[in-house]
């Protein structure tokens, strides 16, 4: 299931969709379904101790060093 991020073009809210199939991604502040994508970072994941230990890099909406998740936006 692809993971989404946009901005709505009405409020400016800042969000991830997850969106099946053919389906519309909307709002969920405003249901407005103006929205503008933006570009995603994507994670990857190896199973067991076959792989280095990597580090994730910064988050991909605000940059933070602490990586994916930590985000320091305030939505």
């Amino acid at each position: 299931m692809p993971i989404f991020e946009y901005v709505c073009k009405e409020c400016q809210h800042q969000f991830e969709a997850l969106v099946y199939g053919k389906e519309k991604a909307a709002c969920p502040k405003c249901q407005s379904k103006k929205l503008e994508p933006q570009l995603s970072v994507f994670a990857v994941s190896a199973k067991g101790n076959s792989a280095p230990a990597m580090n994730a890099g910064p988050c991909g909406s605000c940059g933070s060093p602490d990586g994916p998740g930590s985000c320091a936006w305030k939505n």
